[in-house]
């Protein structure tokens, strides 16, 4: 890199960290990498073939829309006697020329479990999806963190992130969600009852939603930076997802929303701001910038999740707690 250009990063690095990144907008404006988490399927799969219905729907969603996508593997979903079909599933999305990253093999919170313990696990999520990417002359490269859940202490996150560092991955930030796992197994009970009407309501509430989040969160990156990052979305490999790719892509196209790889959106500067949150909750990125920068983001305009899908999710999940944990 040239003085000039390393000079250019570092300003630019400057800037993001002051929020003053307005004047210095960056080639990935406009634009949103789609990231779906707990591969090979979020939700019910009963054996590998009918995990297979929900991959190849998805994955030809992303292909139509020519869309490049991220997805995070818990390879506890591999433990089963089909191992190796479930495998096979994943090489898929790797055939399909998408990419992989971990998400811990047994999704545990690194708030609930001693750090040494955690990395233990990620350690043994890499297994299989390491194995299949060096097959195809590549490596596992990014981190999604369960639940969002970065530690309750300091020197637990800067333990655990230390051995990300060393081991070659990058923590793969979320910018933009839309709860879609709340209206995943409200989805997935209804097509296993054989309710097509029920499953389109919901389907329909989704979109919905979704149609109103996505620029609460290109408003919220007005307000705390004064400009749109180039945002990272959280969603799920779900059957809910896969049927929805096409429309979920209107909706990105309607809001001038491009799709971009994780690669090409984690060159935003704004990736750059100090990241310092410890604590119980398990926020995105932009509130957590919010905290670093002493700003407020426009909550009291965000949209929220139907009542009665919250109800349904939370009677599926056996909760009481209409916002208990998630796998998310």
């Amino acid at each position: 890199m040239s003085a000039k250009f390393g000079f250019l990063r570092t300003a630019l690095r400057i800037a993001a960290a002051a929020g003053l990144v307005a004047a210095a907008v960056p080639a990935t404006a406009g634009t949103v990498a789609l990231t779906f988490d707990d591969l090979p399927v979020f939700g019910r799969m009963t054996s590998a073939a009918d995990g297979a219905v929900v991959t190849e729907a998805l994955l030809a969603g992303l292909k139509r829309q020519h869309y490049v996508a991220t997805g995070f593997v818990n390879e506890r979903q591999l433990a089963a006697p089909d191992r190796a079909q479930r495998v096979r599933l994943l090489a898929r999305w790797v055939d399909a020329g998408m990419d992989l990253g971990n998400h811990s093999y047994s999704h545990l919170s690194l708030n609930a479990v001693p750090v040494e313990a955690y990395i233990a696990d990620v350690a043994h999520g890499a297994q299989e999806t390491s194995t299949l990417l060096a097959g195809r002359g590549k490596r596992e490269r990014w981190y999604r963190y369960p639940y969002l859940e970065t530690g309750l202490t300091l020197a637990t996150r800067q333990r655990f992130e230390g051995w990300l560092g060393t081991h070659g991955y990058r923590v793969a930030p979320v910018t933009m969600e839309n709860s879609d796992w709340r209206f995943a197994a409200p989805y997935d009970d209804a097509i296993a009852r054989g309710d097509p009407i029920e499953a389109r309501r919901i389907q329909q509430a989704y979109l919905d939603f979704t149609a109103r989040i996505v620029p609460w969160y290109q408003k919220a990156g007005q307000a705390l930076l004064g400009r749109e990052p180039a945002f990272v979305f959280l969603l799920h490999a779900s059957r809910l997802n896969a049927a929805s790719i096409d429309k979920l892509a209107a909706i990105l196209r309607a809001q001038h929303l491009r799709v971009v790889p994780l690669d090409t959106a984690m060159r935003d500067p704004a990736y750059a701001i100090p990241d310092t949150y410890v604590g119980p909750n398990g926020d995105g990125w932009l509130d957590r910038w919010a905290l670093t920068l002493h700003k407020s983001l426009p909550y009291a305009s965000v949209p929220i999740v139907p009542h009665a899908i919250l109800t349904y999710d939370a009677r599926l999940e056996g909760a009481t707690d209409p916002r208990a944990k998630a796998t998310s």
